[in-house]
């Protein structure tokens, strides 16, 4: 199952925010045990996005950077004695990340999942952790887990996806088919387009089990991608969906791709 920019979860997102608990930490200052800065830039690399803290130094958002800081704060006191991976924890950065996402950005869900902007979290290094910092950062990132490398983020990020975004952040993806594609701006060459997503619960309701995401996903797919077409008579379509730890962390949204060929 492929996987798409959020959530971003995005789309490093879904898979982001499940594995980063599983990294040790690097020895680091203890410096870390303050929260870091409200809309500091960064130039991030994948690797270092991949680790679950990052004390690398902020630079000015008018320099080439890949990453800006869009919300930080407090984890809830629940957390003052949970261990460096615990698996709540991940879920309320899902949660917190994703929504003040959407807020700083101006995408509504589904953009936010069709954007090849996505958004990282970080938590104090283990150092840190042990000497009783309890804080999150979630940073935009210029790309995701599927992209080979960042793009550069212009010096104002901050209602970046309002109205109808320019191509340069929306999400397409090079490939025979979307499985595994490399996914990049859509305003490079590109093979598929993320067009549309389909919502398959509310929050409260029970992960449904594979056979119906896929079934449904793929059902409303072949529709949606035949609408946004315009009903051609022959057109591929493909679609990325998520399964019960992605559910469990929030997601209830897959996407659909439309073949383009552009």
């Amino acid at each position: 199952m492929p996987h798409a920019w959020r959530v971003a979860a995005p789309l490093a997102l879904l898979a982001l925010l499940l594995t980063s608990c599983l990294w040790s930490s690097k020895p680091q200052a203890s410096a870390d045990v303050q929260a870091p800065d409200l809309g500091a830039c960064r130039l991030l690399t994948p690797d270092e996005v991949a680790q679950p803290d990052n004390a690398t130094d902020p630079i000015s958002c008018d320099q080439p950077h890949t990453a800006q800081t869009y919300a930080v704060g407090p984890l809830p006191a629940q957390f003052d004695h949970a261990p460096y991976a615990d698996s709540d924890m991940a879920a309320f950065a899902y949660r917190t990340c994703s929504r003040e996402f959407i807020d700083f950005t101006g995408a509504d869900e589904s953009l936010a999942m069709r954007t090849i902007l996505s958004w990282a979290w970080f938590r104090p290094s283990q150092e840190a952790w042990d000497a009783g910092a309890r804080w999150y950062r979630c940073d935009v990132i210029g790309g995701g887990d599927q992209t080979r490398t960042y793009v550069d983020l212009p010096a104002h990020t901050k209602g970046l996806l309002l109205g109808r975004p320019k191509d340069e952040w929306m999400v397409c993806a090079q490939g025979a088919t979307v499985s595994g594609a490399v996914k990049v701006p859509c305003t490079d060459k590109h093979d598929w387009r993320a067009v549309t997503t389909i919502v398959l619960g509310t929050p409260s309701d029970d992960y449904p089990g594979d056979r119906v995401v896929q079934s449904r996903t793929r059902d409303f797919c072949s529709k949606s991608v035949g609408a946004w077409l315009d009903y051609p008579v022959d057109y591929d379509f493909g679609y990325s969906w998520f399964h019960e730890a992605e559910w469990a962390a929030g997601n209830r949204r897959s996407v659909c791709w439309a073949r383009t060929d552009s």
